[in-house]
């Protein structure tokens, strides 16, 4: 079973990009990425109407991984202090 193939935000700007300048039809554009000529066209009417930052949802995503590693280390730093004074009241 064939995997789904996954895009990142970069790589998608390029292509709406190049697809915008209208260098290339639709079909050679497709061709030359390796795409199927409506998924670009999909890509497009996002861009459009969302603008730019339609692709940057990595960036978020990045923001909270890090928010996240900074909340274990938070409730780590706490276990130890739980377990310090639990043997301090022992």
């Amino acid at each position: 079973m064939l995997q789904r193939r996954r895009f990142n935000s970069q790589f998608k700007f390029k292509v709406v990009v190049e697809a915008l300048s209208e260098r290339l039809p639709l079909h050679e554009l497709a061709k030359k990425y390796d795409l199927h000529p409506n998924q670009i066209t999909t890509w497009k009417k996002e861009f459009l109407k969302n603008g730019a930052d339609v692709f940057g949802k990595e960036k978020a995503s990045e923001e909270k991984k890090q928010d996240v590693e900074s909340l274990y280390q938070v409730i780590g730093q706490q276990k130890m202090e739980i377990d310090f004074l639990k043997k301090a009241l022992s």
